[in-house]
């Protein structure tokens, strides 16, 4: 079993992406390159942004068909981020709501991706 994961968002551009993703996570990329970069978001997953136009083979979909989902403590820490995030200039698509899954909120980074940050039911 491999003991790191790594999920991969196609992006415009990756370095106005990775000053967007430090802004929001609150830390500088581990790697940073004009095609590339990557964040340490958890021990063993990692976030990369990869320029779209250099993936091989071509991508063809385009952004919002999933989302990247952050897990919290409780809802308290869900209204600390969502206002950190709106702070910063994100765009929110959702606003803290309860679902049935959770406390929840959606934001999008630059190019479309869905950034859902949510406290599970019973956090």
């Amino acid at each position: 079993m491999p003991t790191s994961h790594f999920v991969i968002l196609y992006v415009a551009d990756p370095i106005a992406s990775a000053t967007f993703y430090a802004r929001l996570l609150g830390q500088a990329p581990i790697e940073s390159s004009p095609g590339f970069a990557m964040f340490g978001v958890a021990p063993g997953l990692m976030l990369g942004l990869w320029a779209r136009a250099d993936v091989q083979p071509a991508v063809e979909t385009r952004a919002g068909g999933g989302e990247f989902a952050f897990a919290l403590d409780g809802n308290a820490e869900v209204d600390a981020w969502h206002a950190r995030w709106r702070d910063a200039g994100c765009r929110i698509t959702q606003a803290p709501v309860a679902m049935d899954f959770g406390y929840t909120f959606v934001a999008e980074d630059p190019d479309g991706h869905r950034l859902r940050v949510f406290a599970p039911t019973g956090a």
